[in-house]
């Protein structure tokens, strides 16, 4: 398969969160195809990362995520672009690394890996299993892949990730008086919570957040016992303050509870690239172990997680190169 075959046959296999154990498969059998040592690490009965090295003393790791945020949309393409689920975010990214990873090894470089982790639009929990990983002790850089549009990231946001929760007492809604709202709590608590003043940083910018969950009560005809609101705040700061300020903003009337959180990361310039900072979070919080991280990948995030996600192939052929060109320098440093 050349580079755009392999992309869309990694399209083809839907791999949603919680989903990618036939991914996973795929991928493990294509790389032994080729020669690879290949290990499935189990994350949980239905997720395996894929971790792929050629010697004993990988010092430069090709990484990104094999999941993919729902609904599955089967690959299309033209001359220009490919469309689909994973097209930038990040099965392109895959394909790319793959060939770039060939290419490294047909010039006598061996000393590279691929890790390739699963629920990354979740919880990370791929990045946190592979965090233990004994390779990771070798690794001196880890190149992480996401839609950067080719640019260096040197820095990304970190994300926390909450749910708000209220209680009321149920009642017949012809006569309200005799419950207690928990929708009507919630309205106002997250109107209060709009209001909030979130920290800024000169390097990271600006602490954003997105309620992107609601829900509530039991029909229409009931005022609602119950009810809850979904945030995701991208932070440029420590938890602590973010979470202090939601903590004022809610006070008694909600209940918080944090999903999940990875704090904002500066990483590794490298000469001779465009270089910038990006909004969105990586598996890079969860991989410490892994050495010095980068990132950059095809694509836009502008497109990623829409029903018109696509990845041009031009960029998809410019990525292999760049990420041949960032090994070696990484190698001879």
């Amino acid at each position: 398969m050349n580079l755009f075959e392999l992309t869309v046959e990694l399209m083809k296999i839907p791999s949603v969160s919680g989903d990618e154990e036939t991914i996973g498969f795929f991928l493990r059998d294509y790389l032994e195809s080729l020669g690879w040592t290949v290990e499935l690490q189990a994350v949980s009965e239905n997720q395996n990362n894929v971790i792929a090295y050629l010697n004993s003393t990988p010092r430069v790791f090709l990484s990104t995520h094999i999941d993919t945020v729902p609904p599955f949309i089967a690959p299309t393409e033209d001359d220009e672009k490919i469309y689909g689920r994973g097209a930038c975010d990040a099965k392109g990214i895959v394909a790319s690394q793959i060939f770039a990873a060939e290419n490294l090894r047909k010039q006598g470089i061996n000393d590279i890996g691929l890790l390739f982790t699963v629920d990354e639009e979740q919880s990370s929990t791929g990045a946190k299993f592979a965090n233990e990983h004994e390779l990771a002790k070798k690794c001196e850089y880890l190149i992480n892949g996401e839609p950067t549009d080719l640019d260096l990231a040197i820095g990304s946001k970190g994300s926390l990730r909450l749910f708000v929760k209220t209680k009321g007492k149920a009642a017949h809604s012809a006569y309200p008086e005799e419950g207690e709202s928990a929708i009507e709590k919630l309205l106002n608590l997250l109107t209060d919570v709009r209001q909030v003043k979130l920290p800024s940083d000169e390097f990271f910018g600006d602490t954003t957040l997105n309620i992107g969950l609601i829900s509530g009560g039991v029909g229409t005809n009931v005022i609602p016992p119950f009810a809850e609101a979904g945030l995701h705040i991208r932070m440029v700061t420590e938890l602590a303050p973010v979470l202090e300020i939601i903590e004022r903003a809610v006070a008694e009337r909600g209940e918080i509870e944090v999903r999940s959180c990875s704090l904002p990361v500066k990483m590794l310039e490298v000469e001779g690239f465009k270089q910038k900072v990006v909004r969105f979070t990586t598996d890079i919080p969860h991989l410490p172990n892994w050495g010095t991280p980068l990132l950059l990948g095809a694509g836009s995030i502008l497109v990623a997680h829409t029903k018109n996600e696509f990845v041009l192939k031009k960029d998809l052929e410019t990525a292999v190169g760049l990420y041949e060109n960032l090994v070696k320098k990484l190698l001879e440093a």
